[in-house]
């Protein structure tokens, strides 16, 4: 799949990261929208995550990165919005693993957890993993009728 837009955001505990990889992205000639935060002041994981990924979700853009301190957080808050599967990965095995099986659209990780370098790698990884189908298709269709279920509440 051809990548023409990446949704990128992280807090201030990912923030230093998250410039690194938006070069990163750019010198591999991708476009990246970033939606924030733009300092190192401390600001809520919840308010960047949800941002990446109601563009993903709306398909304004392909996939999404998001960073802050452990990735945990703002993963969970991608994982609020419907359509989205955001998978925190620490390694390039993960990355692969979360696009082939899960279908992942947006990737966590965690500036205290991973340096630039781990980091570059596991989004390339991610980038030219594609999601397998089949018997995975059909387990990414059961996590979608478990949100549409719990949407119709």
């Amino acid at each position: 799949m051809e990548i023409n837009l990446i949704a990128i955001g992280s807090d201030h505990a990912g923030y230093l990261l998250k410039a690194d990889i938006i070069k990163f992205l750019e010198g591999k000639g991708l476009e990246v929208k970033d939606f924030g935060t733009n300092c190192p002041d401390s600001v809520d994981y919840p308010d960047y995550g949800q941002a990446v990924a109601e563009a993903v979700s709306k398909k304004e853009c392909e996939k999404g990165i998001v960073i802050c301190g452990t990735g945990i957080g703002i993963s969970i808050s991608c994982n609020k919005v419907p359509g989205i599967r955001a998978a925190l990965c620490t390694d390039s095995y993960m990355a692969k693993m979360s696009r082939q099986h899960n279908n992942a659209n947006i990737l966590a990780i965690g500036e205290r957890v991973v340096g630039p370098g781990v980091a570059f790698d596991i989004i390339e990884t991610w980038l030219e993993t594609e999601f397998l189908g089949g018997r995975h298709g059909c387990r990414v269709d059961k996590i979608s009728d478990i949100e549409k279920k719990y949407l119709t509440k």
